[in-house]
């Protein structure tokens, strides 16, 4: 699995409408936080190994209704929790 981590400018107010589109339409998130600072949201994704993260990215998250920016970090390795 490959772990991205997208954060989220949206246009005004539509912070909490973008997070719920997310919940319920995009099957790889793990997590949504709201966040203070240049973005609006930060999300925690699983893709399948070899996914094109670029293609899910633009075609499946910028789309999103209320979505303005996007910036992308990719993880490689966790260290402790559970």
């Amino acid at each position: 699995m490959q772990t991205i981590f997208v954060q989220f400018k949206c246009r005004p107010g539509r912070a909490y409408a973008v997070a719920d589109a997310l919940v319920g339409d995009v099957e790889e998130i793990s997590e949504v936080y709201s966040t203070s600072g240049q973005y609006d949201l930060i999300a925690k994704f699983y893709l399948e190994d070899g996914r094109d993260l670029g293609h899910f990215v633009t075609e499946r998250l910028q789309v999103l209704e209320g979505v303005s920016d996007t910036f992308t970090t990719v993880a490689f390795k966790a260290f402790g929790g559970s």
